[in-house]
C-alpha cells in the first residue's frame, strides 16, 4: 500500500478529485491531508472521506522537522501539492527527494514563481495574448515551480476568451490528468508520463 499526503491551502478541487480517484483502492491511499489554513473547506472534503488532517504553522513548518515524525506515523511514501501556496522547506524536499510533485496552472516555465498562483496566472496569459496555455505536474525542489517537468498538457486560448474562461479551461485539464500522473509515478517511480498534447 503506497500512503499519500495531500498539500491544500484552499477548496482543494484538485485534491477532491485525488480522493474519489484513489477512494477504493486496495494499493494507494490518501492517508493525510495537510493545510496551513484551519477554515479551508479542503478540511471538509478529507473529513467526509475519513481521512485524517494536519493544520500546520508557518513557524513550525519551517523551523522544525515535526511534519516528518508524523508523515512516518502514517507510513506517508509520496506527497502531493494541490493548491499549496508555501515554499516547501529543504529539509522536506530532501526527505521526499523524487516523491513531492505540484501542478501548475501554465506551461512552465511560463507564467511560474513567487505570487504567480491562480487567477494571477490567468490574468498573465490573457493580458500577454497567448494563443495557448494549459498545466505543468512537475517535481518539488526548494524554489517556487523549478523542478522537473513531468507532464504538461494544453489548450488553446481564443481570442474571446477571460482570464475566467481561460481558468475553466485549465482547470478541466488538472482533474483530468493529475490524478492519472499520480497513479502512474506511484506504480513506477522510475518511468516519467511523458508530455501530451
Amino acid at each position: 500500500m503506497k500512503h499519500i499526503a495531500i498539500f491544500a491551502s484552499g477548496t482543494g478541487s484538485n485534491a477532491k478529485k485525488i480522493i474519489g480517484h484513489f477512494k477504493h483502492r486496495r494499493d494507494i491511499s490518501v492517508s493525510l491531508l495537510v493545510s496551513n489554513k484551519a477554515n479551508a473547506p479542503v478540511l471538509e472534503t478529507a473529513r467526509e472521506n475519513g481521512i485524517p488532517t494536519l493544520i500546520i504553522d508557518r513557524r513550525n513548518f519551517y523551523h522544525s522537522e515535526d511534519i516528518l515524525k508524523i508523515f512516518n506515523q502514517y507510513s506517508i511514501d509520496f506527497v502531493v501539492l494541490a493548491g499549496f501556496l508555501w515554499l516547501v522547506p529543504t529539509y522536506l524536499v530532501r526527505a521526499f527527494e523524487g516523491r513531492i510533485v505540484n501542478i501548475h496552472p501554465a506551461l512552465l516555465p511560463k507564467y511560474g514563481g513567487q505570487g504567480m498562483y491562480g487567477m494571477h496566472v490567468h490574468e498573465a496569459v490573457f493580458k500577454n495574448k497567448e494563443t495557448e496555455t494549459g498545466i505543468t505536474i512537475h517535481y518539488v525542489n526548494e524554489h517556487y515551480d523549478e523542478g522537473a517537468i513531468i507532464f504538461q498538457a494544453r489548450c488553446p486560448v481564443a481570442p474571446d476568451d477571460t482570464p475566467q474562461t481561460i481558468a475553466k479551461k485549465v482547470l478541466e485539464l488538472e482533474h483530468r490528468h493529475f490524478p492519472q500522473i499520480i497513479e502512474t509515478l506511484l506504480h513506477d517511480p522510475a518511468v516519467q508520463a511523458h508530455p501530451k498534447y
